[in-house]
């Protein structure tokens, strides 16, 4: 019974052995990851890879399923196949020690692989991932030492009186998982804590005072929120608006520290530190942003009020050259993203923001400097956390979401939405304000229509907009009848075309069709 027993516990010693060494090698790398950088954690830098590897469909899948929280169902993920694969080297580690140090260097070796393969990676990078696995190296084999030590103490045929004293070295295992375990968490714990005070750009954003436009936007016309039912405001809150992006980790970078290169196809190369781009004339604009993965009725649009610097006269100042149709802009984590230089130079207001709704840029949202060009998908011109713009050609290079198939060239999609009533709602007979938004930045929308249950389209009211390159509020004035009613809309841009019917997925180049709702009216 009693060696029955001691086999029923292997396993169990095994899976402890085999989580306590990956958490000791995951707790150090972090630890370390704190002084060489926080995108040096192995979690951070495996994840970003499991990013760039993840196809099409899955990634839109993600977005579609999990929205703003899909990075950490991700980072999620990634753990939970680290304590199954740590369970799994425990257990064989057990058996043979071999497997336990094979399985320490399989793991090194896809965390060196994946920290070097990220666009902004450097030699220190694999810091974090060597000693973190020479601290799990070294923890398996006191916990194996420790557990061979109380298997031989306590073999199955020993008599009672001699477990007595073999309970010594069964505690023994006991108090080096214990300690161990206190490793693993002190170093991770601090780690976090030290990311958190290094890497933290709240103080530097604070102290930013935003200049004064020389080209203000002035006050929104009355009449740009309708006010009619759960609808969103106007100006999308700063905490509300939407963020799509392939960083595991909001990249920090303080205002002072932060250097833009405008080199390439350019007569004139410049670079520009925070306070140089701040000195430069500002202007004030209401955008419209909107993401190219928005699904029909989706979520992932704003508005916002940016400040920011005129990005077509730095490029004239640089001396950009005719022949240069493309801008590839570059982002402190290596995002590369190409914009048409052409919507640029078009009279636009394309601009190097640094303000938003009246304050410094959000982390999240690009702090301290990002790109917004009107009437473009964000994929192919909001970069974030801006470092580096290079005139180009589109036949010379292929930013991030053109090699994984996404269009070159991406205008935004007329597009309308219902907003109020929610699908499936029900609702009371009687006269019912049906309402929405409709956007096509840089050309307007003229007009938004709505039907019922397919029959005429009927003419929707409209809210005033400050310029062509925002959303636009609508209503409607429904006499609802008792029943099961299908709701439609459809927008008519500046140029008098008709949003058109035809469905289509965002990929590659933005959804399309109009968006519908079913309620029940009582």
């Amino acid at each position: 019974m009693a060696g029955a027993a001691a086999r029923a516990r292997r396993p169990l010693r095994g899976a402890t052995i085999g989580f306590l060494t990956v958490a000791v090698a995951l707790g150090v790398a972090e630890l370390i990851a704190a002084f060489v950088g926080e995108s040096a954690s192995p979690v951070i830098a495996v994840g970003g890879v499991a990013v760039d590897a993840t196809p099409e469909w899955l990634k839109s899948f993600a977005i579609r399923t999990f929205g703003e929280q899909d990075k950490l169902v991700l980072t999620a993920g990634i753990v939970l196949v680290l304590a199954v694969a740590a369970v799994a080297l425990g257990i064989g580690a057990v058996r043979r020690r071999a497997i336990g140090y094979t399985g320490v260097a399989v793991f090194a070796a896809i965390g060196i692989a994946s920290a070097l393969s990220r666009p902004a990676a450097s030699p220190w990078d694999v810091l974090p991932v060597v000693l973190g696995a020479a601290a799990g190296a070294y923890a398996l084999s006191r916990l194996l030492e420790a557990n061979d030590a109380s298997a031989a103490a306590a073999g199955p045929e020993m008599p009672t009186a001699q477990r007595e004293i073999a309970n010594p070295d069964r505690r023994r295992f006991l108090l080096t998982s214990l300690a161990v375990g206190g490793v693993a968490v002190l170093a991770g714990g601090a780690g976090r804590a030290l990311v958190g005070r290094r890497f933290d750009v709240e103080a530097s954003r604070a102290s930013v005072r935003l200049p004064a436009p020389s080209s203000p936007a002035g006050p929104l016309p009355a009449g740009s929120d309708i006010g009619v039912g759960d609808m969103q405001p106007f100006v999308t809150p700063n905490t509300d608006f939407y963020r799509v992006d392939t960083a595991l980790i909001v990249p920090k970078l303080p205002a002072d520290e932060w250097t833009l290169k405008v080199h390439g196809m350019v007569d004139r190369p410049l670079e520009l530190t925070y306070e140089q781009l701040l000195a430069r004339p500002m202007i004030e604009r209401d955008v419209t942003l909107t993401c190219v993965s928005n699904e029909i009725g989706g979520p992932y649009v704003g508005n916002a009020r940016w400040i920011g610097a005129p990005l077509a006269d730095l490029l004239e100042e640089a001396g950009i050259r005719p022949d240069s149709t493309q801008l590839v802009s570059t982002s402190i984590d290596g995002m590369t993203i190409g914009t048409p230089v052409d919507a640029v130079l078009d009279g636009r207001d394309a601009m190097l923001a640094i303000g938003m709704n009246g304050e410094p840029l959000p982390p999240e949202h690009g702090f301290p400097v990002r790109m917004v060009v009107p009437g473009l998908y964000g994929y192919v011109s909001a970069t974030k956390w801006l470092i580096d713009l290079e005139a180009s050609t589109f036949e010379a290079f292929d930013p991030y979401w053109v090699r994984r198939g996404w269009a070159e060239e991406a205008p935004i999609e007329t597009m309308s939405r219902i907003d109020t009533p929610r699908p499936l709602a029900s609702v009371p007979a009687g006269s019912l304000a049906i309402g929405g938004v409709a956007w096509a930045q840089h050309v307007g929308i003229d007009r938004v229509e709505v039907r019922v249950d397919q029959g005429d389209w009927q003419q929707a009211r409209l809210a005033e907009v400050p310029s062509i390159d925002t959303w636009r509020q609508w209503s409607y004035a429904w006499d609802a009848t008792p029943g099961n009613h299908t709701l439609e809309a459809r927008a008519i841009d500046g140029d008098g075309q008709t949003q058109t019917s035809e469905r289509s997925e965002p990929f590659p180049d933005g959804a399309t069709g109009w968006h519908s709702v079913v309620v029940t009216v009582t």
